[in-house]
């Protein structure tokens, strides 16, 4: 069964994130995680790992979860216990599954906006008016050409389907999202009962609630009872046949126009009953990713005042990922990661970043321990250049660390986690490492948790007094660089840029010189 083999496992699918965003995009809240950041962890991928729901409006609300750290432990604690009471019980978690999977129809994905949207009138009263009569008319012209055959019928008939043909393309787009999304409210509405029914949700008052007052809303859609029908399992002859009826005979701007006061009504109970599947589904989901990965653990959040220690932490898109464990000071004491090209700072930075993120939206680290205060993720990774905008790498990076200082105040009340990657790359040394170091002293000086990586030695010596200095380094295999990704404490000791450029073959007498003034400079710093 598929519901069984995907458990525990990412699920490979086209996903259609311009589907996905909907419940995201309908508002910005405080809490939201930046469109920089976002990028920054590559949460378009994260989420594509896992994802493991059976439902769009499961995917929907993950997508929303993720982007939305909480800092409330009573709601994180509250979905933890959901999902071990779910877990339980295999056989009944597998049959929610079932029901769930009837709303993975991509028309499932427009029922958020039957409730983050108003949807007013698109005809004019008289189109309005003529909608409302077409079907009679067309019945008319039919009978009258079954009684009595006539020229003059057939041409009214096929002006009349010509006519409707133009309402609807014409209109099409307008009306579309929300005429689609009515046979899936209906079909949500009958697996929001099951799992009701099921018992496996606790108090759900308010669902129960909101599910009595749609079925007057149930009642007044009896045509698109009938489409949810063929949407789930009728044939694909079937269901082009129906879609023919609809467009000749202008069902879908009759349920438009017809339903319009009726949805607006129903409204809050349309979203509460969406919220409960989307959780619903979330929760089996947390669960599955959870038994996918080698080891994970709850988080424990202490107070503002609190330390980061992380045992053996990894990042869950890297396979094989070498874990490393990290055991912060107080947090006005920064973190500064040297390290060799291509040695791991940056996946570390990220999947420091990216496990606070999980641990504060789906209560899971990708660690075997996860000790924390709660904090606002803040980060600079990923800043390019923008041709568009005539900005050089240096003025948009600028402008992202100028966005982490204003957000990072004495004032806040959660402090930060601020990761930036090669701070202030792109303009000339001297002025790179006095930028910095100032900017990373005033962002630990309000008690916030910064990690930096660099390549920029100078900096561990003026930062001395503020940050503690890791490293990621390399040894060599002949002409081969060997890895181990593993986090020391420490100055970095062995660079691998002239290695590499004497692997690509440049002159030995490049490499020799090159050799001798970075040991000068090495000898400078490291005393």
């Amino acid at each position: 069964m598929k519901i069984q083999e995907k458990w525990g496992k990412p699920v490979n699918a086209r996903r259609n994130f311009d589907l996905i965003k909907i419940y995201l995009d309908s508002e910005d809240s405080k809490n939201k995680l930046s469109a920089q950041t976002a990028d920054d962890l590559d949460l378009i991928s994260v989420f594509n790992y896992i994802d493991r729901t059976n439902s769009k409006p499961g995917k929907q609300y993950l997508f929303n979860l993720l982007h939305h750290p909480t800092t409330d432990i009573d709601v994180l604690h509250d979905l933890d216990n959901d999902i071990d009471d779910l877990y339980m019980d295999k056989p009944g978690r597998e049959l929610l599954e079932v029901e769930l999977s009837k709303l993975n129809h991509p028309d499932a994905y427009f029922i958020a906006n039957l409730f983050l949207m108003a949807h007013e009138p698109v005809f004019a009263s008289v189109i309005n008016f003529y909608i409302k009569v077409s079907p009679f008319l067309i019945l008319a012209a039919l009978l009258s050409l079954i009684v009595i055959p006539n020229i003059f019928s057939f041409i009214f008939l096929l002006l009349l389907f010509a006519y409707n043909i133009v309402i609807y393309f014409g209109n099409r787009k307008a009306i579309s999202g929300y005429t689609k999304s009515l046979p899936q409210l209906l079909v949500m509405y009958k697996v929001a009962v099951a799992l009701v029914k099921s018992g496996k949700f606790g108090q759900v008052h308010e669902v129960k609630r909101s599910l009595t007052s749609l079925r007057g809303l149930k009642r007044a859609l009896k045509f698109v009872n009938i489409e949810s029908g063929f949407v789930n399992g009728k044939s694909d002859i079937a269901y082009a046949a129906f879609h023919l009826f609809k467009l000749l005979f202008v069902i879908e701007p009759n349920t438009y126009t017809s339903s319009l006061k009726q949805v607006s009504k129903y409204r809050e109970d349309i979203k509460e009953v969406y919220k409960f599947i989307g959780r619903a589904d979330t929760l089996i989901a947390i669960q599955s990713i959870r038994d996918g990965m080698p080891f994970y653990s709850k988080p424990a959040f202490t107070g503002v005042d609190g330390k980061i220690e992380i045992t053996e932490l990894f990042h869950p898109l890297v396979a094989n990922c070498v874990t490393n464990s990290l055991y912060t000071t107080d947090a006005d004491r920064g973190a500064l990661i040297t390290g060799s090209n291509m040695s791991g700072k940056t996946t570390f930075i990220k999947a420091l970043a990216l496990n606070t993120l999980l641990s504060q939206t789906i209560f899971t680290s990708c660690a075997k321990a996860y000790k924390a205060p709660f904090l606002k993720i803040q980060t600079s990774i990923k800043t390019s250049d923008n041709i568009d905008e005539h900005k050089s790498y240096f003025q948009a990076q600028a402008l992202a660390i100028l966005d982490i200082i204003d957000n990072s105040s004495q004032k806040e009340d959660i402090k930060s986690l601020v990761i930036i990657d090669e701070i202030f790359r792109g303009t000339n040394t001297i002025e790179r490492i006095a930028a910095a170091k100032s900017v990373l002293s005033y962002i630990t000086a309000n008690q916030n948790f910064v990690f930096v990586s660099t390549h920029d030695l100078e900096l561990a010596e003026l930062l001395d007094e503020d940050f503690v200095v890791y490293s990621f380094s390399e040894s060599k295999d002949g002409r081969m660089l060997v890895f181990d990704y593993i986090l020391k404490q420490g100055l970095l000791k062995n660079t691998n840029g002239i290695a590499i450029l004497k692997s690509m073959g440049y002159p030995e007498s490049v490499i020799d010189e090159a050799n001798i003034v970075s040991e000068r400079m090495m000898n400078k710093y490291l005393v």
